[in-house]
């Protein structure tokens, strides 16, 4: 395969880099993230296999880099007051936060986003990873399945197992914040 590397980068660098913001929830830390993801498509293009999409094993690595980056730093962010969360269901395929151009309620929804991404990361990891591939980067089981090495079954289990703990996380959460 022939290497095209600013292609490469193009063609991938927002999602990328998007990829890395949804698990590290830093734009600057994402940005060197992702930074890190192109040098090493670049360094080890001659091992990549073509059994994958060059796409799929791209976000492998950025998944693998924000997890990585996630363990070492082990930050802990503080929220303050609580708001309702809302744009979550069983039915649902991806999690949607409403947004409007009322000031306050940008504020709001950026409050609820960072709840959600709170509750995420304290998921367990394959969890976490899974959620954050299918339900805010869009990905279909059929690609997080590619992405994480894993069966279509056992992402497909992951993902229930991931959405009845986010559930039970988030009610613990605002049950806590009544109170």
């Amino acid at each position: 395969m022939h290497l095209d590397f600013q292609a490469i980068v193009e063609t991938n660098q927002d999602r990328v880099r998007n990829t890395c913001f949804r698990f590290v929830n830093n734009l600057e830390d994402a940005e060197d993230i992702a930074q890190e993801v192109f040098v090493q498509v670049y360094e080890s293009f001659s091992h990549f296999r073509e059994e994958a999409e060059l796409s799929t094993w791209i976000y492998r690595i950025a998944v693998n880099k924000s997890l990585d980056f996630l363990r070492k730093s082990k930050r802990k962010k503080r929220f303050g007051q609580m708001v309702s969360l809302f744009g979550f269901g069983e039915e649902e395929e991806e999690i949607r936060i409403p947004s409007s151009s009322n000031p306050q309620r940008e504020l709001e929804d950026d409050e609820r986003k960072q709840i959600l991404y709170m509750i995420i990361r304290k998921l367990p990891e394959n969890q976490q990873t899974a959620l954050t591939l299918s339900k805010l980067e869009g990905f279909n089981n059929k690609e997080v399945s590619k992405i994480m090495e894993m069966s279509l079954s056992a992402v497909e289990a992951l993902m229930f197992r991931a959405k009845k703990n986010l559930e039970k996380k988030l009610r613990s959460y605002f049950e806590k914040e009544k109170t």
